[in-house]
C-alpha cells in the first residue's frame, strides 16, 4: 500500500472532520462507552478551533488512492494535538509514518521533546513509539469524564 503525504489546507476540512467522527466512533469504542464518545465527538462542531488548526498548526495529511487515510497536527513544533488514522485503515504503518514525519517536524525545529494529550485506546501505540505516561488526566467534556494521558518523548 503505497502512502502520500501532504499538508492540510481549508478545503480538507470536510473529509477530516468525518475521519475524525467515524475514528473515534468505531475505534475507541471498546475503551469509552457511548455518552464518553459523544462529548468527545461533540467537538467537531468547533468550527472555529478547526479552522485556527489548519491555519496555525503543521498538519500532515496521509493519503491513498485519493482517501484521507489518516491526519495529525503539531502544534507549536513539539505538542501532537490531533493524531486519527482512518478506522478502514489501521494497522497498516500510517501511524508509524505519520508520527516520524512530525517528530523530523519537531526535530527541524530543534525541539527537545514532543508531548500530546492521548487516548486509552492510542497509548499502547505511543508507549511503543517511545513515549512515557507523565500523568493519567480526567478531563470533563459536556459534564462527562474521560480519561486520557499526557505523554512524553525525548527527540
Amino acid at each position: 500500500m503505497e502512502i502520500t503525504f501532504r499538508n492540510a489546507t481549508i478545503s480538507d476540512l470536510n473529509e477530516m472532520q468525518e475521519l475524525f467522527v467515524q475514528t473515534i466512533q468505531s475505534v475507541c469504542k471498546n475503551d469509552y462507552n457511548p455518552d464518553q464518545i459523544k462529548a468527545w465527538i461533540s467537538g467537531v462542531k468547533n468550527k472555529k478551533r478547526w479552522i485556527e488548526v489548519i491555519e496555525t498548526q503543521f498538519i500532515l495529511l496521509a493519503f491513498f488512492e485519493n482517501k484521507i487515510t489518516g491526519f495529525a497536527t503539531l502544534k507549536d513544533n513539539n505538542y501532537i494535538d490531533f493524531f486519527y488514522v482512518h478506522k478502514d485503515y489501521q494497522r497498516q504503518g500510517i501511524a508509524h509514518k505519520t508520527l516520524n514525519k512530525l517528530e523530523f517536524e519537531a526535530r527541524n525545529h530543534h525541539s527537545e521533546s514532543i508531548t500530546s494529550d492521548v487516548s486509552i485506546t492510542a497509548k499502547p501505540f505511543f508507549e511503543k513509539k517511545g513515549f512515557v505516561v507523565k500523568v493519567e488526566q480526567k478531563n470533563i467534556v459536556k459534564g462527562v469524564e474521560i480519561i486520557n494521558y499526557k505523554m512524553e518523548k525525548e527527540l
